[in-house]
């Protein structure tokens, strides 16, 4: 068991937020510890192959195999004498897909892959499928939201010595190939290690950051209102069923992995929901970083699922297919930029759309620091379903 004990001023500096960095690094996790039968599988299916790896079981492969394989045909004697052919007119040649510019492509990819590839084992040698993680990869966010560059510059930021030790740490835990020289140089492992992020979240994170960010904004309006309404220990009651509240402690019910050193007293407590720590929790706990406590976000397996299909549904009949559209996406808080984007309509037109949803009844708005997000009421919920299953008996 882990505990986490509270004075005074930690109980007054208990705080939510939450982190791209965090969904990055445990999301490298959730690929080794994850099938394509659970809920993050219809992420893994489509970030496995852009990550190089296949198989159900994620096996990996050398991610520019292939593409150097294909490369040396594109480079090959008549792949050559194809170009020279057609030299003389380039427009035609490109209309038609000229061999010379595939081949061009095809070298980038593969380079690319290698890439995605190096930065891929950099970080399995970093965030071991079970087991210690260094702290100073997943820094306390300073406000409720932060950036991903802001993160990597808080990494980039980690003082040498705590570099050495953490990964000192890691490497008796879990010894890797890698990192003694990460340990020898720890000026070089910061570089590596947050160019290595920024090529993996790019590839595997960013394309849903928004989708993601959306969930666990909700997550924390439900948890503040769950503040508000009982309490802390309403709260701490319904976070996760392995963390407690006890008098002045905190308790997570997890073997205690790694930690030389106890929290500082006076830094509070974070509490950051986190898509790919589910379905359990990760904790920070040593000095000098501040005790934070990751959780999986409510409603988690809405994050992965496809919006329902309204075109020539009865709701679709009722409201109009673009209001009924819209009705359909707002299965996670949106904004009107986010909206317009997935929809492919304006701005100004979608605002008098959501207008009419929202004096209806069918939607509703909170403000999230500058940015309003739209969500369904519990009667666009209901429209949706009946919607739904009114054009199911339609065909039956």
């Amino acid at each position: 068991m882990i505990s986490i004990r509270l004075n005074t001023d930690d109980v007054s500096r208990i705080r939510f937020a939450f982190s791209p960095v965090w969904e990055t690094v445990t999301s490298v996790r959730a690929l080794s510890n994850n099938s394509l039968g659970s809920v993050h599988g219809p992420w893994l299916r489509k970030v496995r192959p852009l990550l190089g790896e296949e198989g159900v079981d994620g096996g990996r492969r050398d991610a520019g195999a292939t593409s150097r394989r294909e490369t040396r045909a594109a480079d090959s004697p008549a792949r050559r004498d194809a170009q020279a052919t057609d030299a003389p007119d380039r427009r035609d040649a490109r209309a038609a897909g000229a061999p010379g510019r595939r081949g061009e492509l095809r070298r980038v990819d593969a380079h690319a892959g290698d890439e995605v590839a190096e930065a891929l084992r950099l970080l399995r040698a970093l965030i071991p499928a079970v087991g210690y993680i260094p702290d100073f990869i997943t820094p306390a966010p300073p406000r409720r939201s932060t950036g991903f560059e802001a993160g990597l510059a808080a990494i980039e930021a980690t003082p040498y010595e705590l570099v050495v030790d953490e990964l000192g740490k890691l490497h008796h835990d879990t010894p890797d190939p890698l990192l003694p020289g990460l340990i020898a140089d720890p000026g070089a492992a910061l570089t590596r290690i947050t160019a290595a992020l920024r090529t993996y979240w790019q590839r595997a994170v960013e394309p849903d950051w928004r989708r993601m960010r959306a969930l666990l904004q909700d997550d924390l309006v439900f948890r503040l209102d769950e503040l508000a309404t009982g309490g802390f220990d309403r709260l701490f009651r319904n976070l996760h069923p392995s963390v407690r509240l006890n008098g002045n402690r905190i308790e997570i019910e997890r073997p205690f992995v790694c930690c030389d050193g106890m929290p500082m007293a006076g830094q509070g407590v974070l509490l950051v929901p986190c898509v790919f720590t589910w379905p359990s929790t990760l904790m920070v706990t040593a000095a000098p970083h501040v005790p934070t406590i990751t959780y999986p976000p409510r409603g988690l397996g809405r994050l992965w699922e496809s919006q329902q299909e309204t075109e020539g549904s009865p709701l679709a009949d009722l409201v109009g297919r673009t209001r009924a559209a819209i009705v359909s996406h707002l299965d996670l808080p949106m904004s009107t930029t986010h909206l317009a984007h997935a929809l492919d309509v304006s701005a100004p037109t979608l605002s008098v759309h959501l207008g009419i949803l929202r004096n209806a009844g069918v939607v509703d708005s909170r403000r999230d620091g500058r940015t309003v997000l739209y969500y369904r009421t519990s009667l666009g919920n209901q429209l949706l379903a009946a919607g739904s299953s009114g054009r199911l008996s339609e065909t039956a």
